[in-house]
Parts: C-alpha cells; structure tokens; sequence
C-alpha cells in the first residue's frame, strides 16, 4: 500500500470534519496570471482559507517560531490539513544566495503539481511587503533546487489574518505564482458558551490554590 493510499481514508474523514468545501479554492491568489490554465486550477483546488490547525495548543501571542516548531512536531496532523499529495521537505530550509544566508520556514513538495512549496509563517495581519520577500525565495528555490521536469515553485503566505482587499493590490503585480490565506488555532465557540467557560487565569488560580492545599494538608 502507498504512503498516499493509506492516508486517503484518515485524511477524507478529517477535510469532512474540517468543512473542506468551504474553504477550498478561497485564497486570495494571482495563480491565474502566473500558471499555465491547468496548473492554475488545479493549484487553486490545493490551497483553503482558512487553514485550520486546532491540534496545536498555542495561545493567541505565541511567536512565529513556536508556530513553526509546533507544525513541525504535529507534522503528520500538518500533512493531514494540508491535503493529499504534500510531501515534508524540511524546517528552516537553508538558501545560499550571492554568499549570503538565507531559511525557508518551511519547504514542501506537492507530489500532483509536481512543484515545490513554500509557506511562510507570519503570526499576524497579512502585510504587503511580504509578497516581495516570498517572491525572492521562489526564484532561488527554482533557480538553486528545482528539477528541470519539475512546475514553477508555488509560495504560501499564512497569516493569522488579512485583508482580501490589501492581498490582491499586493499580488497583482507579481510574476510568482503565490497565495495568501489565514490560520485558525482553534475553533470558534459556539454563541451560546462564550462567557460560560473558565478563563486561563482561572483556571491557573484553581489549579494552583488545589497544589497549595495539597501542599498544606
């Protein structure tokens, strides 16, 4: 049995319970002015909006590199979200360009678009800037690693956050093919348990004032 045979049926259930189909396709991209018809729709299909990654127990403020460490250690759960097809290349990828340094967050191979991926980890609004460096990263990923078989390098930017408007002006322009789409840690509460739950504090101060009482008897 394949490695992509035998996730099939773990990763169904999962996109089922995840709501695949509203998220599939909601990107904002400028794949359709940067790919060839077929690649574009197909890679279109690849990339959701939101990502939802609710087996990472981070708090709101976590950092980039806690994010990405995170990933990396759930990466099966990763892979799983990611959809059918992704293969892990590696962490903090490291590019040499004109003697200088340079890591990838994190580097993928799509084994249908036949094309390395890049995702970019930003813990925070989508920012148009982010576009430039991004399109740096694809061109020394085709340049330094690409097969010559091998499609056009795709790059993800995920953000907690971005604004559909911002993200289209900041991609308009771009000859690399690259998408940008939001993160989710945890699935929002229903209406109607919002305020009925402990908060962190409280349940550090139960916590604690049970070890102090332990303690004292």
């Amino acid at each position: 049995m394949s490695i992509e045979h035998g996730w099939t049926r773990p990763i169904l259930i999962h996109h089922i319970e995840s709501g695949l189909y509203g998220r599939q396709g909601k990107a904002v991209t400028n794949f359709k002015a940067t790919l060839p018809p077929l690649q574009s729709d197909l890679a279109e299909q690849v990339i959701k909006d939101p990502y939802t990654f609710d087996f990472l127990t981070l708090t709101a403020d976590a950092r980039e590199k806690e994010l990405e460490r995170g990933l990396v250690e759930h990466v099966r759960k990763f892979l799983m979200e990611l959809g059918a097809g992704f293969a892990f290349v590696g962490q903090q990828v490291h590019l040499e360009v004109g003697g200088d340094d340079f890591y990838i967050d994190l580097l993928f191979y799509n084994l249908k678009l036949r094309c390395y991926v890049v995702i970019e980890l930003k813990n925070g609004p989508f920012k148009p800037e982010y576009t430039g460096k991004m399109s740096f990263y694809l061109s020394a990923v085709d340049d330094l690693m690409r097969h010559p078989d091998d499609k056009a390098t795709l790059g993800i930017i995920l953000c907690r956050s971005k604004n559909k408007l911002v993200a289209e002006y900041a991609l308009r322009d771009s000859r690399r093919p690259i998408g940008v789409s939001a993160f989710r840690l945890t699935k929002a509460l229903p209406e109607e348990l919002k305020g009925t739950l402990p908060t962190v504090g409280e349940l550090e101060e139960e916590f604690g004032s049970r070890i102090v009482g332990r303690r004292a008897g």
